[in-house]
């Protein structure tokens, strides 16, 4: 008896045809080779098209390097691989989802979206799950450097930490009204909201000599200058020029306290 699809297999059972692309290459590909070469086309597609990929592989590039660097133990190495692998596996499904929706909706849809953000969602669990697990695996190397690196700045006086403070602001004035853009409190080069973040959360550091502190006022600083972006009163150059001036002031400051002394 004749199929409808042409050829049949031993038991007489019709073969369907195999769907093929455009170019003519079969779509589900018949050898293995085959299939590892589709899933590193993936890869690279996924990396050259999604900006959070390049992050992601940048982030575990730094983390390898860190890892030679620290000498970790061959478990906390494979506790972090797992980390990182899972990560960027998500990210991968987050792209195949978002590549599918657009593909059967690609006008705006509230199903769309919310396929979308749980797939979104999934990549922040997944990088949050992984940002915990380097923390408690390289605080134990990275925190006993960082800490004798703040020993050999030293802890600041109170006199030094409000001439720092002050000196700040009296910069970000300066500068402010040497660009001639914005008014006092928004806009212009720099931010002198993150400048005076910057150079708090320095005080607080250099003043503790804590790691987890410090890196605890470093993070409220970066919020406080990402609220500038976000509010669309700064530009990232002006947020940036703004840290690196209250950082750098308030140290350049605190260094000529203490040569003076």
């Amino acid at each position: 008896m004749s199929s409808p699809y042409g050829e049949t297999d031993a038991d007489g059972a019709p073969l369907r045809p195999t769907p093929t692309a455009p170019n003519g290459d079969p779509v589900k590909p018949s050898r293995f080779i085959d299939s590892v070469n589709c899933a590193i086309e993936g890869i690279f597609w996924a990396t050259r098209t999604q900006k959070h990929m390049r992050r992601h592989f940048l982030s575990a590039l730094i983390l390898l390097f860190a890892v030679l660097f620290l000498r970790v133990s061959a478990l906390e190495f494979t506790l972090l691989a797992v980390s990182v692998s899972f990560v960027l596996f998500a990210e991968l499904m987050n792209t195949a989802v978002e590549v599918v929706v657009d593909m059967v909706s690609p006008e705006y849809h509230p199903l769309a979206k919310i396929a979308k953000d749980v797939a979104a969602g999934g990549v922040l669990v997944a990088a949050i799950g992984a940002a915990v697990m380097g923390y408690l695996i390289l605080s134990h190397y990275i925190f006993p450097i960082y800490k004798e690196a703040l020993a050999m700045i030293g802890t600041p006086s109170e006199m030094g930490a409000v001439v720092a403070l002050l000196a700040v602001v009296i910069v970000v004035v300066i500068l402010k009204s040497i660009s001639g853009k914005g008014t006092p409190l928004e806009g212009g080069l720099p931010s002198g909201h993150a400048a005076v973040a910057f150079s708090i959360a320095t005080l607080v550091t250099l003043n503790t000599q804590d790691p987890l502190i410090s890196i605890l006022t470093i993070a409220l600083a970066v919020m406080v200058s990402h609220s500038r972006l976000l509010l669309s009163i700064h530009t990232m150059r002006e947020v940036v020029f703004g840290a690196v001036t209250g950082a750098g002031v308030t140290l350049l400051v605190l260094m000529l306290f203490r040569f003076m002394k």
